[in-house]
C-alpha cells in the first residue's frame, strides 16, 4: 500500500534524470537547488499513480518511456503565473501609441493579429481583447492567438472561467461588471471577448514563422527559463512572425540583448518594447 507522503529525498541520479527530461521535452533549465520544486509539483502525480516516491516515478519513466506520464511531469514543472493586465505599462503603451498607429495604417482592412506566446490560463490574451474593445475596435477583424506548452492550462483558458482570486488580480472592477457574469462561485467571461481569442499548444523551440505575421507578440516571463542558445533561437523565430515595425513585449527581467540585428529597443512611456527591424 503506497504511503500517504512520498519520500522527500530524490536520489541524485534521479534528479539529474528529471533535469534532463524537462530540458529535452520543454527546453526549461532547472538548477541544482530546485529539489523543493520537484517535490512540491511531482508529489501529486506520485499519489495519483499510486507510487511511493518520486524515485519510483523516475523508475517508471525510465522503464516504460510512458509518454503521457512524461508529459504530465513536464507540465507540472512549467510555471504558469499570470494575471489580468500584468505589467500595466505595456497595456498603456499599446493603448496610447501602438493602437492609434495601427488604426491609422489599417483603416482599409480593419484587420489586426496578436499573439500571446506564453498564454497560461488566458488572462494576457483576454486583457488585450478587452483593451481593444474598450478602444473602439469592436467592428474590426481581431485575431488573438494564445499558445502554451501545457495542455491543462490551455483548457482553462478556452473555458474563460476564472476564480474570484483571479479576477481580483489586476482586473478593473468596471471591466469585471461589463465582461463577466457569475457562474456559481466563479466568473464566466463573455462570449464576445472569448471569441476574439483562440488557444493552441505550441513548443516555442519549434519553427513558428508560419503562425504570423503579427502586429504584436507578448512573450513575457518565459525566456528566463531557457539557456542562452535557446533564447536566441526563439527570439529569431519571434522576429520572423512579426510585421516589420511590429512589437515584441518581454517580461521585466528579460531582454533582447545580442539580437540587435532583429530588434530595436525603444522606450514608450514607462514600457520597454522591441520593434522588429
Amino acid at each position: 500500500m503506497p504511503s500517504q507522503t512520498p519520500i522527500a529525498e530524490i536520489h541524485s541520479e534521479n534528479y539529474r534524470f528529471l533535469q534532463e527530461h524537462v530540458y529535452s521535452q520543454a527546453g526549461i533549465v532547472l538548477e541544482e537547488d530546485k529539489h523543493y520544486l520537484f517535490e512540491s509539483r511531482l508529489t501529486p502525480i506520485v499519489r495519483q499513480l499510486g507510487l511511493d516516491s518520486i524515485n519510483d516515478l523516475c523508475a517508471l519513466l525510465q522503464a516504460t518511456r510512458e509518454t503521457e506520464v512524461g508529459r504530465r511531469v513536464v507540465e507540472a514543472m512549467t510555471t504558469n503565473e499570470t494575471y489580468f493586465f500584468r505589467d500595466p505599462a505595456h497595456y498603456e503603451a499599446i493603448r496610447t501609441v501602438l493602437l492609434p498607429r495601427l488604426k491609422d495604417g489599417r483603416r482599409d482592412t480593419k484587420k489586426l493579429r496578436f499573439w500571446s506566446a506564453a498564454a497560461s490560463t488566458g488572462q494576457e490574451a483576454y486583457s488585450l481583447a478587452m483593451l481593444l474593445l474598450e478602444n473602439g475596435l469592436s467592428d474590426w477583424n481581431i485575431q488573438i492567438l494564445g499558445t502554451d506548452f501545457s495542455s491543462q492550462v490551455l483548457e482553462r483558458a478556452r473555458s474563460g472561467k476564472f476564480q474570484q482570486i483571479e479576477v481580483n488580480r489586476g482586473l478593473p472592477a468596471a471591466l469585471l461588471v461589463k465582461h463577466f457574469r457569475r457562474s456559481g462561485v466563479d466568473w464566466q467571461l463573455s462570449e464576445q471577448v472569448r471569441r476574439m481569442a483562440r488557444f493552441e499548444m505550441i513548443d516555442l523551440r519549434k519553427s513558428m514563422r508560419a503562425l504570423g505575421p503579427f502586429d504584436l507578440v507578448f512573450c513575457r516571463n518565459v525566456m528566463i527559463y531557457f539557456d542562452a542558445r535557446t533564447k536566441k533561437e526563439i527570439l529569431k523565430e519571434l522576429h520572423g512572425t512579426l510585421f516589420r515595425g511590429g512589437w515584441l513585449l518581454l517580461g521585466g527581467a528579460e531582454t533582447a540583448f545580442g539580437v540587435e540585428e532583429w530588434f530595436e529597443r525603444q522606450t514608450v512611456g514607462s514600457a520597454i518594447v522591441y520593434v522588429a527591424r
